[in-house]
């Protein structure tokens, strides 16, 4: 890709664009944890795969990606830039691609990646991990040719 030409205004705004704990984000989070929910913030959920999740819950193996909806090329709210066109769709599209590979290389390893837009609602985020989350649990707990429901989780472990 050819690096974008650009003014100093341009440069200076996209520098100010934050990739991390954005306003979404730190909502989401607050609200899985007045859920009781316990997890780890931007970290790789699986090594050798260079890729980080905004939120971690790793015994359950689910992987929370916080999608904006212009970066990842939201389906409802995406809008494709007048200036440099060839550029940014390249961009978006790579984006989407390497969220796709992402999902792939996470579930071949045993993980859940969940993708919540910037749009959606906190609440209903919020809710749908917390689903999730319980569910995969859940799911290790109960595993077959364990007697009296034993938990798979070393006892120290409270999920």
């Amino acid at each position: 890709m050819e690096p974008l030409e650009s003014t100093p205004a341009v440069r200076a705004r996209m520098s100010r664009q934050k990739s991390k704990n954005t306003g979404i984000e730190i909502a989401l989070r607050r609200s899985l944890h007045a859920a009781g929910l316990r997890y780890r913030v931007h970290r790789r959920p699986v090594k050798g795969v260079r890729r980080e999740a905004d939120i971690v819950f790793g015994p359950a193996r689910v992987a929370v990606f916080v999608d904006g909806c212009f970066w990842h090329g939201c389906p409802l709210h995406a809008t494709w830039p007048r200036s440099n066109p060839e550029f940014w769709r390249a961009k978006i599209e790579g984006n989407r691609a390497r969220d796709r590979d992402t999902d792939a290389r996470l579930a071949e390893a045993g993980w859940l990646a969940v993708r919540v837009w910037e749009h959606e609602s906190v609440e209903k985020a919020a809710e749908r991990v917390a689903e999730v989350v319980a569910a995969r649990r859940s799911a290790r707990t109960e595993k077959p040719g364990r007697e009296g429901g034993q938990s798979s989780l070393a006892p120290w472990h409270s999920g």
